[in-house]
């Protein structure tokens, strides 16, 4: 039987090696420990992040593969051009912030559960206020919360965490904007965690645990971005053309 490592309240610095995570539940690599800023920085900058069900003691995980985004490689296709143009959205950052992490929070089901605990909402909202954890509002022409997404920074690497979208494109015209704006402010990497069809279609990749840890010793240990975290009227998202967008451009 594997028994997985309980991590020490009164040391916040230490996690296992990566190497360690089980294959089955993919990347579950520690048990216990806490939420506190201290922990969750140093767990990002390592490739770890909690992930965890009400009732169930603190998981920690580092999947393989891991997928991640490059800015220069968002891919934006011609409907997603579209939205961003002609439906009348309004995107800001860091605005309401508990807002968004509540609405990701919601089940996608109906009688479904959540990962995002009354914890796990209070201690991103530590973060936030701490100036780590960053919010993307999207807002349509009624001035309603309609779509949007939180993560962590570090260095030149945005850690996300979770999207939700009640309208048309809402949460890929948000994660553009931010896209856009983290690709400006010189961030190199985006990691998404997991993969799915939708952060795919967007451009993102799968690579080896092993590179995403080469990475983040590479870019997240470099000292704070000096970024204000506002949306920059100058910056055009709908005819952006990436440095390295090579690809065709898909309805």
């Amino acid at each position: 039987m594997i028994e997985i490592p309980w991590l020490d309240p009164m040391n916040r610095h230490w996690f296992p090696d990566l190497e360690d995570a089980l294959d089955e539940p993919n990347g579950l690599l520690a048990v216990g420990g806490d939420l506190s800023p201290e922990r969750l920085l140093h767990a990002y900058r390592l490739g770890i992040f909690p992930w965890f069900e009400e009732g169930q003691p603190i998981l920690w995980w580092s999947p393989a593969p891991r997928t991640v985004l490059f800015p220069k490689k968002i891919r934006l296709t011609r409907s997603l051009r579209k939205s961003t143009r002609n439906r009348g959205y309004t995107v800001s950052f860091d605005r309401n912030f508990d807002a968004v992490i509540r609405a990701c929070a919601k089940p996608r089901e109906p009688g479904g559960g959540t990962w995002i605990t009354e914890d796990m909402i209070q201690a991103y909202n530590r973060m936030h206020i701490m100036g780590h954890a960053h919010s993307v509002e999207v807002y349509d022409q009624e001035h309603q919360l309609v779509g949007g997404l939180y993560g962590i920074a570090a260095g030149k690497v945005f850690f996300g965490e979770s999207m939700f979208s009640n309208a048309t494109d809402a949460s890929k015209v948000g994660f553009a904007t931010l896209v856009r704006h983290l690709q400006h402010w010189g961030y190199e990497l985006i990691d998404c965690q997991l993969e799915s069809e939708h952060l795919f279609s967007l451009g993102a990749e799968n690579i080896s645990r092993e590179k995403f840890s080469q990475l983040l010793q590479q870019w997240a240990t470099l000292p704070e971005q000096a970024t204000l975290w506002q949306i920059n009227p100058e910056l055009d998202v709908a005819g952006w053309q990436p440095v390295s967008a090579d690809q065709p451009e898909y309805e």
